[in-house]
């Protein structure tokens, strides 16, 4: 059996533990962090990641908000798969679910990388109908050229290869390995304890198996096709020294939508709200109030 995170090895000190459930919906388990008062805002994070990377942007935003904050399935310490499995509208699908069990109705929905498209893929399905939705360092739009064909087959091969998550869960505890992949790969230099968070979820082969299996079942060519229909007013917020998605899929996936803004923070990376939390929880909090 794969090894997937545990609550008490290396969910031992997460952050924000105090504001975290378990919570049952059909063939998932969800760990998912409440907290604060005020409308609801509903945090999606991206591909590898879990409720870690909203450390201290979540309780900024718990100021004025009750956030809810999952780890996807496949990610963190949810179990279980949707049907469908981890495809962009299973996920979307799945979410649903969650908040109505919850019986919370976001006003607002952040989604960071691939969570930007989850977001935006529950309102134009109709399963969410928020006032406005933000998008940091969003991943809407098919990669570039040759990286197109190439990106969604190599993910695809690993997928299919039963060993790929444990070598990549080997390579994640070797000493400094992380840290190096994750500023390599996205721009940003986060603190010691983020990358700690990232180096022992990738250390459990489960966690990389999750990432893997979304990258392969990701659909981003129908997501674009759909972007004119979005109906809600949307933010982009971009760091200008992502290296994972440049500056200017934000721009163009912004020139899709009726009503959409892109801010860039110059020299961050693309886990920008991990770097500046507070500057970003600001402009996110300016632009959801307006709505």
């Amino acid at each position: 059996m794969t090894r997937a995170p545990s609550w008490t090895v290396e969910g031992r000190d997460w952050p924000n533990r105090a504001a975290s459930r378990f919570v049952e919906t059909p063939r998932i388990r969800w760990h998912v962090q409440v907290m604060g008062e005020g409308p609801v805002l509903l945090l999606i994070h991206g591909t590898g990641a879990a409720t870690h990377s909203w450390c201290d942007l979540a309780p900024l935003l718990a100021e004025r908000f009750t956030v809810v904050a999952p780890d996807l399935p496949g990610h963190g310490f949810t179990t279980g798969r949707p049907v469908g499995g981890l495809t962009m509208s299973a996920m979307a699908r799945a979410v649903g679910d969650l908040l109505a069990t919850l019986a919370l109705d976001p006003q607002a929905i952040v989604g960071h990388s691939a969570g930007a498209a989850i977001g935006i893929r529950m309102t134009l399905d109709g399963l969410a109908k928020p006032k406005a939705l933000v998008g940091l360092d969003a991943a809407l739009l098919p990669f570039p050229g040759l990286a197109a064909k190439l990106f969604p087959t190599l993910a695809r091969m690993l997928f299919v290869n039963p060993f790929a998550p444990h070598v990549f869960s080997a390579i994640a505890r070797t000493s400094g390995e992380t840290a190096k992949f994750l500023e390599r790969s996205t721009g940003s230099r986060i603190d010691a304890a983020g990358v700690g968070y990232y180096e022992r979820l990738f250390a459990t082969p489960a966690q990389c198996s999750g990432a893997i299996t979304m990258m392969a079942d990701w659909d981003l060519e129908a997501l674009k096709r759909d972007l004119p229909r979005l109906a809600v007013p949307l933010l982009l917020i971009h760091g200008g020294a992502d290296s994972a998605i440049p500056p200017a899929n934000a721009r163009e996936a912004a020139a899709l939508v009726a009503d959409a803004a892109v801010t860039i923070l110059p020299g961050l990376g693309h886990l920008a709200h991990e770097e500046r939390p507070a500057e970003v929880a600001t402009i996110i909090e300016t632009f959801v109030g307006a709505r």
